[in-house]
C-alpha cells in the first residue's frame, strides 16, 4: 500500500524545519560540494525520480534539481503546464494523487502557496516548494548556507533587505525567526510584506523607507528584481518608486566593512542593484546561485533517504 499523504515530510516554507534540521541541511550542503569537488561517487537516489512542476520558467531552479538527480544517481521528470493535463484544468487534489504514486518526490514552481499546499496535502511523497508568489525557501537555504560558508553563524547579525517585500523578502522574514538574526527592511512605502507575517515576528524585524538607513550597520545586503515574473506589467510604475532602492556603493559603505552582498537572480544591472556592487569584491551572488545546487541535494537526501 502507499504510503499516506501525512506520512512523509515536505518544505512549504522554511518553517517545515526545525532550527536544528536547517543547520545541518547547511552543513550537509557544504559537505556535498566537497564530496563533489574531490570527485566522490555518492549515488544515493539511484533509480528514484523527481517530478518538477514548472507553471513559472526557471534557470537556476530547474538546472539545480535536474542536475542534483543525476548527480546523486537519480532522475528528474520536467512539466510545464503545455505538458499535462494540469495546464487543462485537471484539479490539483487529482494530479497530485497520480502524480505522487509514480514518483519519489515533487518540486513545484508555481505562482500560489496554496498550490504547493494543497498538492501536498495529497500526495504520498515529499513535495518541495521551488518558488511560490509568496514564499523561496530552496534560494534562502542557499542564501544561508553561503553566508555560513564566508561569514560562520548568521545567529546574532543583522540583516537588510532593500527592495520589494515580495516572496524573497518574505522567507527572508521566515529565515531570521529560523536562523536567529534580525532584519531591516528597507523599502517604498505601499511595498511592504504581509502584515500578517510583520506581526508574527515583530521583534525580529524593522521597516524603514530609507535604504541608507536600513542598510547601516549590516553584515548581509541581499536585492531582487523590482518586478517579478508576474508583474511586468507594472515595471515602469515601480521603476519611479523603486529607483531610490537602488543597491549602490554608497549603501553598501553604510553596511559593515565585511558586509556581503546577496542577489538571487536573475540581476538588472543599474535597475536593483549598481554593476559595480554586484561584480564587485563583497558580492557572493555566484557561490549563492551554485550552493542552490549543493543544498537542495541536502535536502533531497534529507527527505528521501533514511538516517538523513
Amino acid at each position: 500500500m502507499p504510503a499516506t499523504p501525512t506520512a512523509c515530510r515536505h518544505l512549504l516554507s522554511l518553517f517545515d524545519l526545525s532550527p536544528e534540521e536547517a543547520r545541518t541541511l547547511l552543513a550537509r550542503g557544504t559537505e556535498l560540494k566537497a564530496m563533489r569537488r574531490r570527485g566522490e561517487d555518492y549515488r544515493p537516489l539511484r533509480d528514484r525520480t523527481l517530478a518538477m512542476i514548472f507553471e513559472k520558467s526557471s534557470t537556476r531552479t530547474r538546472v539545480s534539481f535536474e542536475a542534483g538527480m543525476a548527480q546523486f544517481g537519480g532522475h528528474a521528470i520536467f512539466l510545464s503546464p503545455r505538458d499535462t493535463q494540469l495546464g487543462r484544468g485537471e484539479p490539483i487534489e487529482d494530479a497530485a494523487r497520480v502524480i505522487s504514486r509514480m514518483v519519489d518526490a515533487v518540486m513545484i514552481r508555481t505562482f500560489d502557496q496554496e498550490t504547493v499546499e494543497c498538492f501536498a496535502a495529497h500526495s504520498v511523497v515529499p513535495v518541495i516548494n521551488g518558488l511560490t508568489n509568496r514564499l523561496h525557501p530552496c534560494q534562502l537555504l542557499a542564501d544561508m548556507q553561503t553566508y555560513f560558508e564566508h561569514r560562520g553563524d548568521i545567529r546574532g547579525r543583522q540583516v537588510t533587505w532593500i527592495g520589494d517585500g515580495n516572496n524573497m523578502c518574505q522567507s527572508y522574514m521566515e529565515a531570521a525567526r529560523l536562523f536567529d538574526f534580525s532584519l531591516r527592511i528597507g523599502c517604498p512605502a505601499g511595498f511592504e510584506p504581509e502584515a500578517q507575517l510583520l506581526s508574527a515576528g515583530a521583534d525580529r524585524f524593522t521597516v524603514v523607507h530609507d535604504p541608507l538607513e536600513a542598510a547601516r550597520g549590516a553584515d548581509l545586503i541581499a536585492t531582487d528584481v523590482w518586478a517579478s515574473m508576474h508583474q511586468e506589467g507594472e515595471l515602469e510604475n515601480r521603476l519611479d518608486l523603486f529607483s531610490p532602492f537602488q543597491v549602490t556603493d554608497a549603501v553598501m559603505a553604510a553596511a559593515a566593512p565585511d558586509a556581503l552582498f546577496m542577489h538571487c537572480l536573475p540581476a538588472h544591472r543599474g535597475e536593483e542593484v549598481a554593476a559595480s556592487v554586484i561584480d564587485g569584491p563583497q558580492s557572493v551572488v555566484w557561490d549563492e546561485a551554485e550552493n542552490r545546487l549543493h543544498v537542495q541535494k541536502a535536502l533531497l537526501e534529507f527527505l528521501l533517504v533514511p538516517g538523513h
